[in-house]
């Protein structure tokens, strides 16, 4: 017979999970309204969002630009949308010939313009191919909103907007980072839709 799950130990993943969420809640959403009327203005203007992020941050900006160009939730024209890292001869030319942590700079360099937006996620603030991702674009003329964790990292040196989210787990600040991205999906799903909500 399998031994009963460990629900404390569970209990604890889903508090540790709901503090996060409440605390993120007081502290953040006048930061994630900011980036509602940036990528707004950004799109409005013929522009588009470029994002990019390693690992689980790679996934959450894949999965956001999906959002983008496919749709949240409402039926609307396809918005502009571009992640960084999904194209394997890209990553492993750059690797190999530049070094890992130019695989998204050079990217930015060649298809950002000036007035586009650039969503960096780093958990740690720290990832130095990201950093340098947010370097180059705002040399391009491009706002950089940086998504991270407490400590923000050197990457809060490159934010126009920065949501911190208070915590230092990396699964609790990736699982409001991904929150963070749907609420911003909605709100411009629902602005292209050309619905008032949100």
């Amino acid at each position: 017979m399998k031994a009963a799950p460990n629900i404390e130990s569970l209990q604890a993943i889903f508090s540790e999970h709901q503090l996060v969420v409440a605390e993120s809640a007081a502290r953040l959403l006048p930061t994630l309204s900011n980036c509602m009327e940036l990528t707004r203005r950004c799109l409005a203007a013929g522009g588009k969002i470029i994002a990019c992020g390693n690992g689980g941050s790679a996934a959450d900006a894949q999965h956001f630009i999906a959002e983008l160009v496919g749709r949240y939730d409402k039926p609307r024209a396809p918005l502009a949308g571009i992640v960084l890292g999904t194209d394997a001869a890209t990553m492993t030319a750059v690797s190999n010939d530049f070094g890992f942590e130019y695989v998204f700079s050079r990217q930015v360099d060649t298809l950002a313009r000036s007035g586009d937006v650039l969503i960096a996620l780093s958990t740690s603030g720290n990832s130095r191919n990201v950093i340098n991702a947010a370097v180059t674009a705002r040399a391009r003329g491009c706002s950089v909103i940086v998504m991270t964790g407490r400590s923000g990292g050197e990457l809060l040196q490159h934010a126009d907007i920065a949501i911190q989210v208070p915590s230092d787990t990396v699964a609790r600040i990736q699982e409001i980072h991904e929150l963070c991205l749907h609420a911003l999906a909605q709100a411009l799903d629902t602005k292209a839709a050309g619905s008032s909500d949100l």
